[in-house]
């Protein structure tokens, strides 16, 4: 027996003083209601109404127990409410790649809280972002994908350390925003027509993605490259130490180079750059809606290039973005 539904039968039938009135105002049938009442009168061993006049009137034990019914279903709606209002509470956590912009970060959850959406940004892997939706523990994510099927896209490049007063960036590959192509990386020739080695390239956590590591082994196999010219890096610590201290390049985006004083130029080959997409939590009826306004966001963070003819190199700044994005939806 659904108790809320035959209790809410019973209340109605006594605020109405009938059983077609109270049907009404439920809006379902009377002969439902009539048999929600009679399955009551047998649970409490007793009439609620006595039928026998042409009104209905409420008996002794029906008066005696329609205060605490009305209390039930008080009661219940209460739960109902609360229940909602902690579900629209609920924070939303989402998966970031790590060091993304906190001001850009600062600013979705701003945006969250004047939708009267909590939301909370964790710093995850890729690989652990992709289990985060699967197992519910994240309500959305960024999720690496192929640059040319991404949502948006990430330029990756070289970062190297600055120049010394008056001198070269070390090494200098052309310097900063010049595209850097494979081949420049082989080793060179000096004065003396010997090879001088060029220094390995590291790669951080974020683009240590089986998809992405086998387009970059395959790249630099094509660009003559030595095996294990590409290195992963420890933690982003050592690999900027070792950077910074012109032992080594490192393969990341812009905003990260500069936000620790390297010197950084775009790859020219797009197909090696990071793909993002934001998806939301597998649940039963499938992925959840991942909302319009958190993209563009989400993108900024991450330091987004806009795609096409928008790209790197076009004159569009990375200011244009989120307006892009926004106006794909």
């Amino acid at each position: 027996m659904d108790l809320l539904a035959h209790l809410e039968a019973y209340v109605a039938t006594a605020d109405e003083a009938g059983f077609s009135r109270a049907a009404d105002r439920l809006g379902i049938a009377q002969p439902l209601l009539s048999r929600r009442i009679k399955t009551l009168e047998e649970h409490f061993g007793g009439l609620l109404f006595d039928r026998s006049r042409r009104q209905i009137t409420i008996t002794e034990l029906g008066a005696l127990l329609l205060p605490y019914a009305r209390d039930v279903l008080d009661r219940a709606q209460r739960l109902r409410q609360v229940a909602g209002s902690a579900g629209r509470a609920r924070v939303r956590v989402v998966g970031v790649p790590a060091h993304c912009a906190p001001a850009a970060l600062a600013r979705a959850i701003r945006a969250g809280a004047e939708r009267a959406i909590t939301l909370g940004m964790r710093e995850l892997p890729p690989a652990e972002r992709v289990s985060g939706l699967a197992d519910g523990s994240l309500s959305y994510a960024l999720v690496r994908v192929a640059p040319e099927r991404g949502a948006f896209r990430v330029p990756l490049g070289l970062a190297s350390a600055p120049a010394p007063e008056g001198g070269e960036s070390v090494p200098a590959y052309g310097g900063a925003r010049r595209a850097v192509h494979l081949e420049d990386l082989r080793p060179r020739r000096g004065r003396k027509a010997e090879l001088t080695a060029a220094p390995s390239v590291l790669t951080l956590p974020e683009d240590q993605v089986p998809s992405h590591e086998d387009r970059l082994e395959r790249a630099a196999a094509r660009a003559g490259l030595p095996s294990g010219r590409f290195r992963p890096a420890g933690s982003a610590a050592t690999a900027l130490a070792e950077t910074l201290a012109g032992r080594a390049l490192l393969l990341c985006a812009e905003p990260f180079a500069r936000q620790h004083g390297a010197v950084w130029a775009p790859l020219a080959d797009r197909s090696l750059h990071r793909g993002y997409d934001v998806s939301g939590a597998q649940g039963r009826n499938g992925s959840a809606d991942v909302p319009d306004w958190l993209v563009p966001l989400l993108a900024s963070a991450v330091g987004a290039a806009a795609r096409g003819p928008g790209g790197p190199g076009s004159g569009t700044g990375p200011e244009d973005v989120p307006a892009r994005l926004a106006a794909r939806g």
